[in-house]
Formats: structure tokens, C-alpha cells, sequence
């Protein structure tokens, strides 16, 4: 079932709860009303507690150490892909990554890092000849307002990429996962498909996607971790420095961790 616009933008906000990034913040700011009230010995115990918390936060989750390990958990599921399979199918599908809007100084709409990557790989499977049609699979994710069609906007890079357009069809009503899965299944039926996203979210896209009935073999577009968990560390101290990158890494392993659990506690996996 679709969720309306307003279970969609709760959903969204919803997904905050789980950011590092916002529990940093939530311990801030009850930090900042703890220390404006005359401070009691009571007061000043929940103090230390919100201050080590907030510093557990940071130092855990921009630790480049622990986010790679953190994704590198979800992408060791990630199957390898072998190029030299003879194996055709009825069609590659790229699920998109996200795009941001044309604006006053943005002149046009434009692909996140993740979506163009997705986009060249699945532009370089369709050109080994892996399958004869291209899906681009991604609506309009806006919570307010309205932005732009994300497959609209991969299938005007995969044209500059040499693939033509009769082999293009685009998928523009989902919003999430689950609607991708939902929405190909729509297009393609019971169709054989190479599923192209990136390491970190092959296992959840395809878990939806076998919900749908399909058996699909997935492409893994994209590794943020370098080596598998566990691996000896080098002894780097940079790797223990707070990292802004190594937060968003954090952040992505978390949400993809947590949306696994979600779905599949309400059925959709």
C-alpha cells in the first residue's frame, strides 16, 4: 500500500530519530537547559552524563575505524558480480540515489554522487549487453513542495553515456525502496533482472525485491568500505580522529541496518 504524502513525510521524519547527528544534538540541547538553571548536585550528575554521552557520540561514529567497520558488516553481504557470466537478462535495473533540485544558483537538476555511479554502472552492464532494456528506478522523494524526477534525470545521463533511447524505460512514482520494488514489479512482471545499487544497500534492495517475486542478481555499485571487518588494523591514528565523512559513512550503516529491521517487522521484507 502507498503511504499518503503525510505518512510519507512522518516516515521521513521519523528516520532522524536514528542519526548520530541528531542524538548529539538532543544531548545538547538538554545540556543547555540543564546549565541555565542554578546548578544542584543532582543537576550537575545528569550534566556529566549528557556531556560523556555526547562525547561517546562523536568519538564512536566519526571514528573512520568504526563507520568502514560498521559498513563493511552490510557490505560483506553484498554477492561479487561475475562479469564473465553468459547469463542474459530481461532487463538491468538502477535504483536511484537521490538528486537535488535547479534553483536561483543551481542552474539545472543534478544526480547525488551515489545516483551517477549507479547510472554508470548500469550504462556499462547495458553496453556489455547483460540485458537489451535499462530501468531507472525513483519519483519525487520530496517530503514539501515538489523536485525533480530522479529517473528523468539518470536517463538524460545515461544517454550522454551511449545508451539509446528506445532501451531506457523510467520508473518515476516510488519514493523509498519498497516502492522501487513495488513499481518494477508493476513494468516488468516476472521479469529476470541484474539489480544495480550500491554495496551497502544490496542486501535490504534485495530482500524487497524478492518480496515482489522477482529472483533478482544483484550488481553492488560502489564500496565504502576498503577491506572486510575484522581485517588487522594498520595502527593509522587518523582512523581515530573525528571525521565529518566517517559520520555520514556511521549514518548510512545505521539507517540501513535499522530500516532492514523496520520492514521487516512490518511485513515488507
Amino acid at each position: 500500500m502507498e503511504m499518503s504524502p503525510f505518512l510519507f513525510g512522518l516516515y521521513k521524519l521519523v528516520k532522524y530519530g536514528i542519526y548520530p547527528l541528531t542524538w548529539l544534538s538532543l544531548f545538547l540541547v538538554a545540556l543547555a537547559f540543564l546549565v541555565a538553571f542554578p546548578i544542584s548536585p543532582r543537576r550537575l550528575r545528569w550534566i556529566r552524563y549528557l556531556v560523556g554521552s555526547a562525547i561517546l557520540v562523536v568519538l564512536i561514529f566519526s571514528s573512520r575505524l568504526v563507520s568502514s567497520t560498521l559498513i563493511g558488516l552490510i557490505e560483506e553481504r553484498a554477492p561479487r558480480f561475475d562479469d564473465s557470466i553468459a547469463k542474459k537478462f530481461d532487463a538491468i535495473v538502477v535504483l536511484g540515489g537521490g538528486a537535488a533540485g535547479q534553483g536561483t544558483l543551481r542552474p539545472t537538476d543534478e544526480l547525488s554522487l551515489e545516483s551517477m555511479e549507479r547510472t554508470i554502472c548500469g550504462a556499462t552492464l547495458f553496453s556489455k549487453g547483460f540485458a537489451p532494456r535499462l530501468l531507472f528506478s525513483g519519483g519525487d522523494s520530496s517530503v514539501y513542495g515538489s523536485g525533480p524526477e530522479e529517473s528523468a534525470v539518470t536517463k538524460q545521463l545515461a544517454l550522454r553515456l551511449g545508451v539509446p533511447d528506445e532501451a531506457i524505460l523510467i520508473e518515476n512514482h516510488s519514493r523509498n525502496t519498497y516502492e522501487n520494488a513495488v513499481e518494477t514489479k508493476r513494468l516488468l512482471g516476472k521479469a529476470s533482472i541484474l539489480l544495480v545499487t550500491s554495496a551497502s544497500h544490496i542486501p535490504r534492495a534485495s530482500a524487497l525485491f524478492r518480496k515482489q517475486g522477482f529472483d533478482p542478481i544483484p550488481y553492488a555499485c560502489g564500496y565504502e568500505a576498503r577491506n572486510l571487518p575484522g581485517s588487522e588494523w594498520n595502527g593509522d591514528p587518523f582512523d581515530l580522529i573525528p571525521d565529518v565523512k566517517a559520520l555520514y559513512t556511521s549514518t548510512e550503516a545505521i539507517v540501513e541496518l535499522v530500516g532492514f529491521m523496520v520492514y521487516r517487522a512490518i511485513g515488507k521484507l
